[in-house]
């Protein structure tokens, strides 16, 4: 039921991309890994058996990835845990070698693909910036100089002189992705490590992601979060054991993320995702979903208003605590809602089989005039990857305004204007 549009300075955008020369080029790369069936653990055994021969299984880590970034792109690289994205971002760096193909990247790199790595755990802040910005191509002076911009962006200032080994995860995570982007490279690889980061942190990453995209940096980013891929990325691509699924727009690989990732409780063809459905439904299923605004369904809904989003869910089967949520997108594909019952209420209930049960989320409709198309669904307690139900855009909401600012909520604001 996606009644999606084209944002036009994003289709601009796109049609700048599309002419502009290629920044890395993934050339039809191949890389696997050994791994030893048993090891010897002391110098005892392997003397015992001194002839004995290692048997290996190999990991197809990469098979066959061919894509080219263009300059200017921001691009995105999304999977399951252990699908190949870290190793595929470790290839474009340089820090393993393809067993086939071919990566180029033309102009300088920038990686933050590991925490700690390229880092010297015995030396202070100040010594590994300075050493990590001569690695990633500035000189000695050049480095020095954005020393200060780094520390201050990391917001570590207090802490320059002390060794990085006595450093939090979320310290050196800043202090990691802060001398990443005070470089000036013209490409960027960045891994979610950003998720070790505290939140206030992770939005400021986010804010330099936007200039950075303004300015027509190359950013290669991976992620499990479809919200920042729809948010940023200019196309995405969906790998999975080493095999690269789809290159697309962003929404479409989200899409096809949230059907690999939320099916993969499916056993048969026949309970396959179709039409945006996800998910076992032999727990549970969704039957209906719907807006309320003063105790009646409504198809539209003045800005600013109460509403309350609500789905009626049938159980067939027992379940402890399952977690309830909703997702709202825009017209042009960007989220701009998640809610989850697990973050509200500490229990949800026991439900057996048999009950029927409807679940209201009650919330003010500060939304940008648009076209809002609802995702309910119901998850096992404790992984929202396990998915019971879920049903994708399966209806819609009208927000009206008599104004807009411009921006994906329109929340009410004052404004005083005094002479100082």
């Amino acid at each position: 039921m996606s009644t999606q549009r084209i944002d036009p300075q994003q289709a601009a955008r796109l049609e700048r991309l599309h002419g502009a020369p290629t920044a890395v080029d993934i050339s039809h790369v191949k890389k696997s890994f050994k791994l030893p069936h048993q090891q010897y653990h002391t110098l005892k055994e392997r003397a015992l058996h001194p002839f004995r021969s290692m048997a290996y299984d190999e990991l197809h880590a990469l098979q066959d990835v061919d894509v080219q970034i263009a300059r200017g792109e921001f691009f995105g690289i999304v999977g399951r845990n252990g699908s190949g994205k870290s190793t595929l971002l470790k290839t474009i760096a340089g820090i393993y070698k393809p067993d086939a193909g071919s990566v180029t990247v033309n102009g300088r790199l920038s990686p933050f693909i590991e925490l700690g790595v390229g880092f010297n755990p015995d030396l202070t802040a100040r010594d590994n910036v300075i050493i990590n910005a001569v690695m990633l191509g500035l000189s000695r002076r050049e480095a020095r100089r954005a020393f200060d911009q780094v520390i201050a962006f990391a917001e570590l200032e207090e802490f320059v002189d002390l060794k990085l080994k006595n450093y939090s995860s979320g310290m050196a995570v800043r202090l990691g992705f802060a001398t990443a982007i005070q470089v000036d490279a013209e490409v960027l690889l960045v891994d979610e490590v950003l998720a070790v980061g505290d939140a206030a942190f992770q939005q400021k990453c986010y804010e330099e992601f936007t200039r950075l995209r303004k300015v027509g940096k190359t950013i290669v980013f991976v992620t499990h979060d479809m919200g920042a891929t729809e948010r940023f990325c200019d196309r995405a691509m969906l790998i999975e054991r080493g095999e690269v699924l789809a290159i697309d727009e962003p929404h479409t690989i989200a899409r096809a993320y949230n059907e690999l990732n939320f099916g993969r409780l499916v056993h048969s063809p026949a309970q396959a995702a179709q039409d945006g459905r996800y998910g076992d439904q032999s727990v549970c299923t969704i039957s209906d979903a719907w807006f309320e605004h003063a105790g009646q369904r409504v198809p539209q809904l003045l800005q600013g208003e109460e509403l309350e989003v609500a789905m009626k869910v049938r159980f067939h089967d027992g379940v402890v605590d399952p977690v309830f949520g909703i997702t709202l997108r825009n017209e042009i594909g960007h989220t701009v809602c998640v809610a989850t019952s697990d973050v509200q209420v500490a229990s949800s209930g026991t439900f057996a089989g048999g009950d029927e049960v409807v679940v209201r989320f009650g919330l003010e409709s500060w939304f940008a005039p648009s076209t809002y198309l609802l995702t309910p669904s119901v998850a096992r307690a404790g992984s929202g990857a396990d998915a019971l139900d879920l049903r994708e855009d399966m209806t819609t909401l009208l927000i009206h305004a008599t104004r807009t600012s411009g921006g994906l909520v329109d929340f009410p604001y004052t404004i005083d204007i005094a002479r100082a």
